[in-house]
């Protein structure tokens, strides 16, 4: 089993970035040009590497190797992103690695890509890529190629050594415990458990009990073997289930309108633990919108649009539009799931307005984009 932190430890000392990995400051998933170089990359890291996993590590400073982090990025997804766009698409999986020195909020992003042993290309146009373009890596970068080409095993050995470099052991896990439970979350209501003798999950939160069920807030999920991050959230809330043989955690949002609010079950995830060694993850999306009165939606989101005007013009907002300004993003969100397919583009472009308020109004902002990410793609 490999420790990911390791990894990403190893494949950033090994050297600078090459043929079979790639590390990048922040990737855009919610734009064109973002999602384009994003499947080049994919692209290229898989043609160049048919026998092996490559990878692309995410929060990191390119010329100083600095480990600064990004946010957890839970989008399970994914996958049905690449394999829109690229014929032969690889496998590829995004994981949220822990990493003692950072803040609770931030994380390093670990993409893992598993060829096919095929050539990959581009499927359809996007940006500025044609459809049908296939790339390579030439050392560090993603190139073009507009020829046939013959893909050559060249890095199998490398990248051996260096996941074997990466192997968990008991040390690192009991420290791993030790540390989530004692110091990170000592303040919290911690927990662990241990599946198939081998796989140790730990999870810490505030928690409340209503009508025999237990739900966490300020939750934070680990698989301790892996450190990795299945989940966390600093305003929603989820409960936790487990058998001998699985983990389920089962995520809410709190919406509403007018101090009407309530939680509405978003999405599944279930981890299945193998005698063999190996886990399975399954995410299921249980989303049943809110519904709104139209008229109701209306007079918000034009008090919503008015609202990124006087921002954008750095116009003073009264006492009551500050207060409207916490909700912006969620009722933006809550419009999209009502019909207002304009409330989606109209909260992407308020960004840079909420990241320079900053706090629980840009909390907010980020939480709405994950929830909009999670329902695209189903």
């Amino acid at each position: 089993m490999i420790n990911k932190r390791l990894l990403i430890k190893n494949l950033l000392a090994h050297n600078d970035e090459s043929s079979f990995y790639d590390k990048k400051r922040q990737i855009d998933l919610g734009s064109k040009e973002g999602k384009a170089k994003f499947l080049k990359h994919i692209c290229a890291l898989s043609n160049s590497n048919p026998a092996n996993n490559s990878y692309i590590v995410v929060g990191v400073e390119d010329e100083a190797n600095e480990i600064r982090g990004v946010d957890f990025f839970d989008d399970s997804k994914i996958q049905n992103l690449v394999n829109a766009y690229l014929t032969n698409p690889p496998l590829i999986s995004y994981e949220n690695i822990m990493f003692p020195h950072l803040p609770d909020d931030k994380v390093v992003g670990l993409v893992t890509i598993r060829p096919t042993g095929e050539i990959t290309s581009l499927r359809k146009n996007i940006w500025k890529y044609w459809g049908g373009s296939i790339f390579l890596r030439d050392g560090s970068i993603s190139m073009p190629k507009d020829f046939d080409i013959e893909i050559k095993d060249v890095n199998s050995e490398i990248v051996q050594a260096i996941e074997n470099k990466a192997m968990n052991n008991i040390e690192l896990t009991l420290d791993g415990v030790i540390d989530f439970i004692n110091h990170r979350h000592n303040d919290l209501e911690s927990h662990y458990k241990v599946f198939k003798e081998l796989f140790v999950v730990c999870w810490a939160g505030n928690s409340k009990h209503v009508k025999g069920e237990t739900y966490y807030s300020r939750v934070d999920i680990e698989l301790i073997n892996e450190q990795v991050r299945l989940f966390y959230s600093a305003l929603d809330e989820v409960s936790i289930s487990f058998s001998e043989e699985e983990f389920k955690i089962v995520e809410y949002v709190h919406l509403g309108l007018n101090n009407n609010y309530r939680y509405y079950p978003l999405e599944e995830r279930k981890l299945t633990f193998k005698e063999n060694g190996f886990y399975s993850e399954e995410s299921t999306l249980i989303f049943d919108p809110p519904q709104f009165n139209k008229r109701t939606l209306h007079h918000i989101y034009n008090s919503n649009n008015s609202l990124v005007e006087k921002l954008k013009k750095n116009i003073p907002l009264s006492p009551r539009e500050e207060k409207d300004l916490l909700q912006l993003p969620a009722t933006y969100l809550i419009c999209y799931l009502n019909d207002f397919e304009d409330a989606k583009e109209k909260l992407f472009n308020a960004k840079p307005f909420l990241k320079q308020i900053g706090g629980k109004v840009y909390q907010s902002y980020k939480e709405s984009q994950r929830i909009l990410r999670k329902v695209k793609y189903n």
